[in-house]
């Protein structure tokens, strides 16, 4: 027999009032995340940036969609301090931190991709609220096809600014290598972001990007065409744990490893391919070593992407499921059951965690 509901008297007013408006803010981030996916995808932000101030009649011209729609999405936009609005003129506008995050794909402040990325995720809810119940998961490639081109759109930005400058040189002697003309593996390179970057930085190496998804290297092939790298940038479908043996100066898992149906294979196969005197690069979502280390805005958002999309994908294949909360003790225990005997953190950003991992 189920226990009647505590009475209101026992609860402490205050708390209950700033619980329910925590959760007002987050009807309306989630409702607003998905318009704001609308305004990227139809060039509502881009006719803001490049016309200045417009009013709904006005955008809705530019972009040529439909004035009512507009207004609301205005309305909302500005309450969620995405668009500014002028109340004299009725004018709404962007400022130039907002336009440099939401249009300029070039920027390492560029977060368009992340909206692309919720939509996609939210699509798999009925999947997982089943793989809840009976098990298992879903396969990266089920997914909505926007998680593809999200991912790429969310995580190129910090390739960008952190790849070459930052996470390279932390290695062990890895950027000479490469300077000089080494062999790399961006094994589960995507859309292929993070070879391009690599290629146009050292032009004297060969890139390998392998993945197992056969839509995303074909993606890719097209996007090292378009960057004029197509030469050194060498894209094939293959699993992680069985990609070929050229026997590589530098093998790199770009937040990718902890997705894995058997990341212990993908790293055997990682030191099987290793030169000796290589390094293999580990970026990983940043997270705790525990549970109360991840209470913070990037845990919530680690871990819901996680339960979507990261653990999902490996429990499809049978795998453990890292996860994109793994520890870093996981991880090192992880690439160690692969054969490696150094493992240490080398950078990391508010965002990421790099790893090398050597013989």
């Amino acid at each position: 027999m189920s226990q009647p509901v505590q009475a209101t008297n026992n609860i402490n007013e205050e708390k209950m009032n700033a619980f329910l408006g925590k959760v007002v803010g987050d009807f309306g981030a989630s409702l607003s995340s998905v318009l704001t996916y609308i305004g990227i995808k139809l060039g509502l932000y881009e006719a803001l940036a490049e016309n200045g101030a417009l009013t709904s009649a006005e955008l809705a011209a530019k972009t040529e969609t439909t004035e009512r729609y507009v207004r609301e999405w205005l309305v909302n936009q500005a309450s969620s301090g995405y668009v500014d609005y002028d109340p004299a003129s009725g004018k709404y506008s962007l400022s130039p931190e907002q336009r440099l995050a939401l249009t300029d794909e070039s920027s390492p402040f560029y977060v368009g991709g992340g909206f692309y990325v919720l939509k996609a995720m939210s699509r798999a809810e009925p999947r997982i609220t089943e793989a809840f119940q009976n098990g298992g998961g879903l396969h990266w490639g089920d997914n909505d096809p926007d998680l593809f081109i999200g991912v790429e759109k969310f995580f190129r930005p910090g390739y960008q600014m952190h790849l070459v400058a930052d996470w390279i040189p932390a290695l062990s002697g890895i950027e000479e290598k490469l300077k000089a003309g080494g062999k790399i593996a961006d094994v589960g390179c995507g859309h292929g972001a993070s070879s391009i970057i690599l290629a146009e930085a050292y032009p004297n190496s060969i890139v390998y990007g392998f993945d197992n998804h056969e839509p995303s290297i074909k993606h890719a092939q097209a996007a090292a065409e378009k960057a004029g790298v197509a030469d050194r940038v060498k894209f094939e479908v293959a699993a992680a744990s069985d990609f070929p043996d050229e026997q590589y100066d530098l093998i790199a898992f770009f937040d990718c490893l902890h997705d894995m149906g058997d990341p212990v294979g993908a790293a055997k196969r990682a030191f099987e391919t290793l030169k000796s005197d290589g390094s293999v690069l580990l970026v990983e979502p940043m997270a705790g070593n525990s549970v109360e280390e991840n209470l913070n805005p990037i845990g919530r958002v680690f871990s819901a992407a996680s339960t979507l999309c990261c653990t999902a994908n490996s429990l499809a294949q049978g795998g453990t499921g890292l996860g994109a909360v793994a520890t870093e003790d996981v991880l090192k225990e992880t690439v160690s059951a692969g054969g490696f005997t150094e493992f240490r953190r080398a950078a990391e950003t508010p965002f990421n965690r790099i790893f090398e991992a050597r013989r």
